[in-house]
């Protein structure tokens, strides 16, 4: 008998990274960029199944991370964390009993805690339509607006047993075709209900926006350090509002944001550095002139000396 290529098992890929921003670059397809929030060193693990317009991974990140994400164009992705555990999405936190949901082609960002783990399910949009219309189901097109909605927990249960499954105890052959038919019933079940997340508070679009403006403020301006007057006056909001509208977005001060990006972005040029550059060299150009400040700062972030990171790349 000869087999097609349904009637083979799709291939488990795992990777590790001790990077976050090198973790980052696995998952296959996606754009996404990495800034370590909580110190110590980074270790990241994913598990993926990758079927030609489903994919599947498991996440795992043992450092709190601000992630930038955007997954391809044309789908829909589901993220499904085990314990929601302080995550948010877009500056909204997770409840017990929600998912998160974000369309392909469109930027979001996630928070995440220390050890975390999540499930990721992405799909084709003309695959899921096709089948929601064979088998009846109308969808809930809430997910185009929200990224958080709600899920009936034995549901939940269920999907995330299956994708459990899926991704480390596979026993045996499972053919292509069934794996995807499997996650399309699962999906559908996800999608068909309509099940609202609690609405947001009035000040959420206030503080969103204050933070938003402040890191593009930060993008556009790498050349040094900022103060919290300088980000009060670019804002127009006082010193006590920046504070909240940080601490609710992104579950950080205004400070610590401004010091784990530049570190964050420290590490990014040492592991692209190419002789002759030094980390004096980059060090300077981010904005940290007290070098021995900036050796001990860094070490306790990344759980390494800068120049360790520099030899490495090297």
């Amino acid at each position: 008998m000869t087999l097609t290529s349904q009637d083979i098992a799709p291939k488990k890929c795992t990777q590790e990274a001790f990077d976050a921003d090198e973790h980052a670059q696995n998952l296959t397809r996606w754009q996404q960029q990495y800034d370590q929030l909580s110190p110590g060193r980074f270790y990241g693990r994913l598990d993926e199944i990758a079927l030609p317009a489903i994919q599947v991974f498991k996440e795992h990140t043992g450092q709190a991370l601000r992630q930038e994400c955007r997954v391809w164009e044309d789908s829909l992705w589901l993220g499904i964390p085990p314990q929601p555990n302080d995550s948010r999405i877009n500056g909204q936190a997770l409840e017990v009993h929600e998912i998160m949901c974000r369309p392909g082609g469109r930027d979001f960002e996630l928070v995440t805690p220390e050890a975390f783990n999540i499930y990721g399910l992405v799909i084709r949009l003309p695959l899921l339509q096709a089948a929601a219309k064979r088998q009846g189901i109308v969808i809930d097109e809430k997910w185009h607006c929200s990224p958080r909605r709600h899920a009936d927990p034995a549901t939940l249960r269920a999907i995330s047993f299956l994708l459990e499954r899926l991704l480390t105890h596979q026993q045996g052959v499972i053919a292509e075709n069934i794996h995807q038919d499997i996650l399309l019933t699962g999906l559908l079940e996800l999608l068909q209900a309509n099940h609202p997340s609690h609405e947001l508070p009035p000040s959420y679009a206030h503080r969103k926006a204050v933070v938003d403006r402040v890191k593009s403020y930060v993008d556009e301006h790498l050349e040094g350090p900022m103060t919290i007057d300088a980000l009060c006056e670019l804002t127009h909001v006082s010193r006590r509002t920046l504070q909240y509208s940080f601490t609710t977005i992104l579950g950080i001060s205004p400070l610590q944001f401004l010091r784990l990006t530049r570190l964050n972005r420290v590490r990014r040029a040492l592991r692209a550095a190419r002789p002759p550059q030094t980390v004096t060299d980059i060090a300077t150009y981010w904005g940290f002139w007290h070098l021995g400040q900036f050796a001990h700062d860094y070490k306790q972030q990344f759980g390494e000396c800068p120049s360790q990171t520099l030899s490495t790349a090297c």
